[in-house]
């Protein structure tokens, strides 16, 4: 980035706030917002409302108060994000991720924190959760949604969620349920996705997969070695069954007695013939740091297990293998047409990597682990305004791209970016 580059970035943010005026209606409470926003672009080494404010010349308190308790309407702001990522960056190929990130926090005071599973250090953890949506096309990606995982604990306690702001109708929700929100959230301000990635602890979920397959949301996944499926659906009957003519007959519809039971996809690698005698072909996923990624695969069509134990959607089983270290074996399921090709499979399923740098960069650049605060409108707002922050940045870098495209007459990345996996010979 050169001087000129970097004079014009402040008018550019200038005009990018105004189109979210709309979210304020007072004027004293809208000048807040360069401030955060600003904050948070800038080089202060922390990022939380203390340094922010101070930097600017404010009392720290103003800042705070801005999260937690003046009137603006954070709703409308992160569907004016939707609205401009639909609007201005929208385009083919385009992949919505699902994820979430954990940060350590100290105390118990943090709304939805508790000692639970914290990825950021690898343990378990006094941490709080929140689950994103991403989206990503072409070059172009960011954070278009999130929303805080509120543990049982704290449903629970409903005096201790008053404390902290929590709002009666905000309840204990599991992480895949979140997830079905925020896409349908994003869908109603107009985000359509061609496709849907997430890991296996939103794969391992039936309810989650039967959900997304309602409403006709094409998706890669992860799932875990214990996910449970058939290779042909077995019969279901609608006969209740009552043993030795006693007790409670089971309810209907059920396997019939003589179905064939579930497996497991890491026993169907093994010893179906279907997966184990077919042979493992060589893919190029991407162009990584140190050199081409190559993955070998392998597919066949399954049927799930559904959340009451009887067959459910038939999907696609991609079975892929690092030629590198051959114990690291990842299995993902596809509700895409019989015909999809594996590769197109594979591009999408390894393609979360979009909204894990989303997080990096949120984190190192803008400040989205450094929210310091006792009220849960105040978090929820904290997480829109860093989308907002982060918005800025990819359509900055999107921009810049493409003026250096033009400048040196390069092709843009996106126009020769695949559409699949390339297949090794």
């Amino acid at each position: 980035m050169d001087a000129d580059q970097i004079r014009i970035l402040k008018p550019m943010l200038t005009r990018y706030l105004k189109r979210f005026d709309g979210c304020f209606r007072r004027q004293d409470t809208r000048a807040h917002l360069p401030v955060y926003v600003g904050g948070q672009l800038s080089d202060l080494p922390a990022k939380s409302c203390e340094p922010m404010a101070l930097a600017a010349g404010m009392v720290p308190r103003t800042l705070q108060e801005f999260l937690a308790h003046y009137c603006w309407d954070e709703d409308r702001m992160r569907d004016q994000i939707q609205q401009i990522v639909v609007c201005e960056h929208a385009g083919p190929n385009s992949i919505g991720i699902i994820d979430e990130t954990s940060d350590v926090k100290k105390g118990d005071k943090t709304p939805g924190v508790q000692r639970q599973w914290c990825g950021k250090v690898g343990k378990k953890e006094n941490c709080l959760v929140t689950v994103h949506l991403g989206y990503a096309t072409g070059d172009f990606h960011c954070l278009v949604d999130s929303d805080l995982f509120l543990p049982e604990s704290w449903s629970e306690d409903r005096g201790r969620c008053r404390e902290a702001g929590i709002p009666d109708e905000v309840v204990y929700r599991p992480k895949w349920q979140i997830a079905l929100e925020l896409h349908a959230r994003a869908r109603e301000n107009g985000v359509t996705f061609d496709w849907l990635s997430f890991d296996e602890g939103y794969g391992s979920k039936p309810l989650y997969l039967q959900g997304l397959d309602d409403r006709e949301q094409l998706f890669v996944g992860e799932v875990p070695t214990t996910f449970s499926c058939w290779i042909k659906a077995p019969a279901v009957t609608d006969r209740p069954y009552q043993r030795g003519g006693r007790g409670r007959p089971r309810k209907t519809p059920r396997l019939r007695s003589d179905a064939p039971r579930p497996s497991r996809v890491k026993h169907l690698l093994k010893h179906s013939p279907t997966l184990r005698d077919q042979p493992w072909v060589q893919y190029h996923i991407k162009e990584g740091q140190k050199g081409p990624i190559v993955w070998e695969a392998k597919q066949t069509r399954i049927v799930m297990k559904d959340a009451d134990g009887l067959p459910g959607v038939e999907l696609h089983l991609v079975v892929a293998r690092n030629v590198l270290d051959l114990n690291e074996v990842k299995f993902f399921v596809s509700n895409a047409p019989p015909e999809t090709h594996v590769s197109t499979m594979l591009l999408v399923a390894f393609s979360r990597w979009r909204v894990e740098r989303c997080f990096q960069d949120q984190k190192q650049e803008v400040g989205l682990d450094q929210w310091e605060g006792r009220t849960w409108l105040g978090l929820q707002r904290h997480l829109i305004l860093t989308s907002v922050s982060y918005l800025f940045l990819a359509r900055v870098r999107e921009q810049l791209r493409g003026e250096k495209s033009r400048t040196h007459g390069v092709p843009s990345p996106r126009r020769r970016r695949r559409t699949r996996a390339e297949l090794v010979a």
